[in-house]
């Protein structure tokens, strides 16, 4: 465990020591902390069923906070305040990334933000979760796990935000692939620039798909649910298509992702798109499959 985990373990620990019943969570904040805002006095009100199932979870203890473009739910801020911070820089970047200027007034996400895995468990069970979720964007609203004895240093936050702004800058008409596929390739991106502000070496990486794997793209683009054993597979693959597509032509891109949200065809937002460059789906797969594949047990990075 490094030093900075440590620190925040040994906090963790002296809070839920210092006095009061042992499962009250007492309230830590500190310099540049997420400030408080009455609940009554939030500009806007979550009407999603989830919500109205996660308050009365510890009810009594949840804070609420505003940042430009989220709205927050959450017991201490020292846990909040960096959700806050990675969620605005995400929605920075993956704004401009999908050529969008800012969201239409009055809809601002919510994000709640539990502390403890048995308070999470009780909101799996009062919302009918599968009990493997470890997070759930739904309905516009996003619902997260942040324990503080351990640091997050993954894309998972970016891939929600990401989900969270595909919903409300296209509805949720976005299909599986694309939408995954998005979230993946927008969030790793996301996630190593905002690795590379606080001082980190990183780069986004791309797995490669087992040849023996891949998945035609007829199959991936009109999956709506992927099979157990394909899920990795699905997400992997769908995450490197939208990688090629956009490296094709971005613009062009874009314009296949607002056709698919329309509801027209892949096949159809293809040829109207990237025509030129794959005149069929058959042609796209030919290329794309040779990328898909390449290095396949080692994971790309981008230059």
């Amino acid at each position: 465990m490094s030093f900075t985990a440590r620190r925040v373990a040994a906090l963790f620990i002296l809070v839920l020591s210092s006095g009061g019943a042992p499962a009250q969570l007492q309230p830590v904040s500190g310099l540049n902390a997420l400030p408080e805002v009455e609940f009554s006095q939030l500009t806007e009100q979550d009407r999603n069923p989830l919500g109205v199932q996660a308050l009365p979870i510890r009810a009594g203890e949840w804070k609420h906070a505003e940042t430009a473009h989220f709205i927050y739910h959450y017991q201490r801020s020292f846990v909040a305040t960096p959700v806050a911070v990675e969620a605005e820089f995400h929605f920075r970047v993956v704004v401009k990334e999908l050529g969008k200027s800012d969201l239409p007034a009055g809809t601002k996400a919510h994000i709640y933000i539990f502390e403890r895995p048995e308070d999470w468990q009780s909101f799996q069970s009062a919302g009918q979760l599968e009990p493997w979720t470890g997070g759930i964007q739904s309905g516009g609203s996003l619902f997260i796990v942040r324990n503080p004895a351990y640091r997050f240093t993954d894309n998972s936050l970016g891939h929600e935000i990401v989900h969270l702004l595909l919903r409300q800058f296209y509805g949720n008409t976005v299909p599986l692939w694309l939408n995954e596929g998005i979230a993946q390739y927008l969030s790793k991106g996301a996630h190593a620039s905002y690795q590379r502000a606080r001082g980190y070496l990183s780069k986004p990486s791309s797995n490669a798909i087992k040849p023996a794997e891949f998945l035609p793209l007829s199959m991936l683009t009109t999956m709506s649910y992927p099979p157990a054993a394909q899920v990795e597979t699905f997400y992997d693959e769908s995450e490197r298509l939208v990688r090629f597509l956009a490296a094709a032509d971005r613009q062009q891109f874009l314009q296949l992702l607002e056709l698919s949200a329309s509801g027209t065809a892949f096949e159809a937002a293809l040829a109207r798109c990237f025509g030129a460059s794959f005149p069929t789906l058959s042609a796209l797969e030919e290329k794309f499959r040779a990328y898909a594949v390449k290095d396949a047990g080692s994971s790309l990075q981008d230059r």
